[in-house]
């Protein structure tokens, strides 16, 4: 009587894949597409904050508040008015890395608050406080060369140093070069600086304005002395 060996079981060979059973989902091979579609589903790594950032959100955010109530009474006062074009302005601009965003301020560049107006954009981070001109697609001055690189690596700003540094005789270039300087040499301290200056500007040229016309008012007979003649 012959006796039957047991049987051995098969080892599966090294580098073949055990066979899928009848519950297991097939599997799809991991290309390059699919490991790269997997990557676009990630979530982005957030930016890490700077201190100019951390600037502009908590100063803009305090600023917005404060100016509140004047931009809501300037806007009420743009709408009852009904200016052709509506309460607010809008224009394209190009801001950080290029990307394009529409910058909104309130139409009253009478009163000096189109800029205050702008504000929102700066918690928003499409604009900073103090940063170069924002400008218009397609403008000459942000397609000069050299000009294209350090234009994209910085936001726009609400002001700026050309804007506390401009003359109504000063060229465009000669702005230009002052925005392209402060790109280059930014720090907390110019910025704080910048602020001041685009603060004390606006108050001396009011102060001046008010002395100006107190002494316009005056006639010359106010400045003679007791007992002065004309025939003297």
């Amino acid at each position: 009587m012959q006796t039957q060996r047991p049987r051995q079981r098969q080892m599966p060979r090294q580098g073949r894949r055990p066979a899928r059973r009848a519950w297991q989902p097939p599997r799809q091979p991991r290309t390059a597409s699919a490991l790269a579609a997997l990557r676009a589903l990630a979530p982005a790594a957030l930016p890490r904050p700077t201190a100019k950032r951390a600037l502009d959100l908590l100063l803009g955010s305090a600023l917005l508040l404060l100016a509140a109530p004047v931009l809501a009474a300037a806007a009420l006062a743009v709408a009852v008015v009904r200016r052709p074009g509506g309460v607010l302005t809008r224009s394209p601009r190009t801001g950080l890395a290029g990307r394009p965003f529409v910058l909104r301020s309130l139409s009253t560049r009478r009163l000096r608050l189109d800029r205050l107006s702008r504000l929102p954009h700066v918690v928003r981070g499409e604009l900073s406080l103090v940063g170069p001109e924002p400008l218009a697609p397609g403008d000459e001055r942000g397609a000069a060369a050299g000009a294209r690189d350090w234009r994209r690596e910085l936001k726009p700003g609400l002001t700026g140093l050309a804007q506390v540094r401009h003359r109504s005789t000063m060229p465009w270039d000669e702005a230009d070069l002052l925005d392209q300087h402060y790109a280059e040499h930014h720090r907390i301290a110019l910025d704080l600086a910048i602020l001041a200056e685009a603060v004390h500007t606006p108050v001396r040229r009011a102060v001046r304005g008010l002395t100006r016309h107190g002494q316009a008012c005056l006639s010359d007979t106010d400045h003679r002395l007791p007992n002065y003649s004309a025939a003297e």
